[in-house]
């Protein structure tokens, strides 16, 4: 295996697992001088821990609300996003947080573009069967059916009759890198009365190869919106995965439904998904939301 390639693999594999465990030692064990500051706007709540239903563990959910939220009666579109640790907070992601709450604090005030963000937390060591849709001889058993349907079943009729969202399809998109890229991609496909849009963002196509065959199979309406993302300097592996599917995105839909973006130089990292972060959303939210 060429080097690259083994770091794109162990980088999918542990991307927030090291974070989440350094923040549940004790202060003194991890030296708290040290520990990160947090970074977390202030219109970023935490929920109380939610018992996934269909895996029997639970977990936390951090949710970003938009700045004019407390002011009147609007309802807003919603995205899910996967590895909520990394989202919003330094003190609490693997390297360095996405920003999300700065990046729609600012669109906000700049183009009045407004959503509420559900981030759902990894669960460390579960991370790697939860974020992927078939059984791996390698890796192990999946869980990504059940995971997707703790976010369907249970977490967004939770999150929607608690807040005031827009629940239909057409306001509902999902977003994630690496494994949750994958995962995020899995959910269109699987759950269309669910997800309209997907930020596909460095899939781990690699540990799925059933999935470009599903993909294949599994037409969408032309309603649906999907950005796919990749650096080039993730790997031959992963850059190959991303081809491909480039390929059948253009072979089996319509172009205004799709975009796929190759960043040269860019590596398999929350810098490069950040920096990526407000040009998809601008992308699969504007055509309705302008």
């Amino acid at each position: 295996m060429p080097p690259i390639r083994a770091f794109s693999r162990l980088a999918t594999l542990l991307a927030g697992v090291a974070a989440a465990t350094l923040a549940a030692l004790p202060a003194a064990a991890t030296g708290e001088s040290d520990m990160p500051a947090h970074t977390v706007a202030g219109n970023v709540q935490i929920l109380s821990p939610v018992t996934m239903d269909s895996l029997g563990r639970q977990r936390t959910i951090r949710l970003y609300l938009p700045p004019g939220y407390s002011d009147g009666d609007r309802r807003y579109p919603v995205l899910y996003m996967h590895d909520g640790q990394n989202l919003f907070d330094n003190a609490t992601a693997y390297a360095r947080e996405w920003g999300v709450d700065e990046t729609l604090n600012r669109f906000a005030a700049e183009t009045g573009l407004e959503l509420i963000v559900v981030g759902i937390d990894h669960g460390n060591e579960r991370r790697i069967h939860e974020l992927v849709p078939f059984d791996h001889p390698e890796y192990g058993p999946a869980e990504g059916q059940a995971y997707l349907e703790f976010i369907v079943n249970q977490l967004k009729p939770l999150v929607d009759a608690r807040f005031r969202t827009l629940p239909d399809r057409l306001h509902t998109a999902i977003m994630g890198s690496s494994l949750g890229g994958l995962m995020s991609h899995y959910a269109l496909l699987q759950h269309p009365e669910t997800f309209s849009r997907a930020g596909v963002f460095s899939p781990a196509y690699w540990i799925a190869p059933q999935f470009h065959a599903l993909a294949r199979d599994t037409a969408r309406g032309d309603d649906t919106r999907l950005y796919l993302l990749v650096g080039g300097a993730e790997g031959d592996e992963m850059v190959q995965g991303y081809r491909d599917m480039e390929r059948l995105l253009g072979q089996q839909r319509p172009a205004g439904s799709w975009r796929a973006r190759l960043v040269e130089g860019a590596g398999h990292n929350e810098a490069f998904w950040r920096e990526e972060f407000a040009r998809a959303v601008r992308w699969l939210f504007a055509a309705r939301e302008s």
